[in-house]
């Protein structure tokens, strides 16, 4: 697979213009380092992960910044959070100069606990998750989003194994959340038979002997390194009794098929958990084109206690949403579109079913007054899926 271009690129080089700093986060491997080595080739790259590198910039951190070239790419800074107080103070030095220091790491809460105290004001945030479709131009879901599974298909198995143990042996134990790691990994595989479902911690807690502290700390972990959503509801204007409880989504449907045991279309299409990673692959696609936009990350669902139920809200502007009920079928039927129609969001919301074309035959376009049903791939704009 040759270099794919990020849609991220462009926000990117417009905070480089406008900031002394750029701090790119996002989930391990999702491609941060190779998005920035591209976009800024004629800066130098300094990766903070060798034991020996981080020995000599603790040593002296004044130094060591004072010796390298700028525009500088500090790769994996949150191994030395202490290195902001000090980019702070260069910054200061000369607050004219933009686009000096461009950063990357992959555990969120370490990095923005050095920006909340060091770099306020000094840096712009900007996240990257895995390839979206629409930077591939398809989509499949058992490989996700990961660019080294799209590089090599053939080794995805292989290369989740990998991801999943070096997440738990690097991120998990830096984040000091994690004391019984093979426990942990039976709360990541349990975690994935819930997805897309609402959160309730107790039932995650019982058959896994820990307490409900304890998988909120997990939980906590999860989203710290990108690698789950937890959907909130959304409760603006609707004046009903609503379910508080967020839903919880893996962000890879890679991740999640791999997780569950599924390797090939065949099991995924007899699962049935289809339906599921389907709903997560959508998520993932809409929080993608909102940060990839270098927009604030808005999804939300809806549920309340009679039943009523819609998966996705999203709100756009002017105050305009947008509601989503995501269906894997190629049969799109009225009552797929009740729920939208039930809900009173105002005259000018937009209510779509997103469903999964035929590959032959009429497609659906209206599925009641006011609803709109489109296939997955004119919801992304993309090519249909290898």
């Amino acid at each position: 697979m040759s270099w794919t271009s990020r849609e991220l690129r462009g926000p990117l080089l417009r905070a480089a213009k406008a900031f002394s700093a750029v701090i790119l986060t996002g989930p391990r491997r999702a491609g941060k380092t190779a998005l920035l080595r591209r976009t800024f080739p004629r800066a130098s790259y300094h990766l903070l992960e060798a034991p020996d590198i981080i020995g000599r910039v603790r040593a002296d951190p004044r130094g060591w910044l004072e010796g390298i070239t700028t525009p500088a790419i500090l790769d994996e800074v949150q191994n030395v959070p202490e290195l902001f107080a000090y980019v702070r103070a260069l910054i200061d030095a000369a607050p004219s100069k933009r686009g000096r220091w461009l950063l990357t790491g992959s555990q969120d809460f370490a990095l923005m606990r050095g920006v909340t105290e060091s770099m306020a004001g000094r840096a712009a945030i900007l996240q990257l998750l895995p390839l979206s479709a629409r930077e591939l131009g398809t989509f499949n879901f058992l490989r996700g989003g990961f660019p080294e599974v799209w590089a090599r298909p053939s080794s995805s198995s292989l290369w989740f194994d990998s991801y999943v143990q070096t997440f738990l042996e690097r991120d998990v134990r830096a984040l000091r959340a994690v004391k019984d790691l093979s426990t942990f990994r039976r709360f990541l595989s349990l975690l994935a038979s819930r997805h897309g479902t609402m959160l309730n911690r107790t039932e995650l807690a019982a058959p896994l002997g820990v307490s409900v502290p304890t998988i909120s700390e997990w939980l906590s972990v999860l989203e710290t390194t990108g690698q789950i959503a937890l959907l909130p509801p959304y409760f603006k204007n609707f004046g009903k009794r609503l379910v508080k409880s967020p839903r919880v989504f893996w962000l890879d449907s890679g991740l999640v098929c791999h997780l569950l045991g599924i390797t090939t279309q065949a099991q995924l299409e007899a699962s049935p958990f289809i339906g599921a990673v389907f709903e997560g692959f959508l998520a993932a696609e809409i929080l993608k084109g909102q940060v990839n936009a270098g927009q604030r990350r808005e999804l939300y669902t809806f549920r309340d206690e009679r039943g009523l139920e819609i998966d996705f809200v999203v709100p756009g502007a002017g105050g305009r949403l947008r509601l989503v009920a995501a269906k894997w079928t190629k049969t799109v039927l009225p009552s797929h579109a009740l729920p939208l129609t039930r809900l009173d969001a105002g005259p000018n919301a937009e209510r779509l079913v997103v469903y999964r074309a035929a590959r032959s035959g009429a497609r659906a376009t209206t599925v009641a007054p006011g609803v709109r049903a489109q296939s997955v791939e004119e919801f992304l704009g993309i090519s249909e899926p290898n």
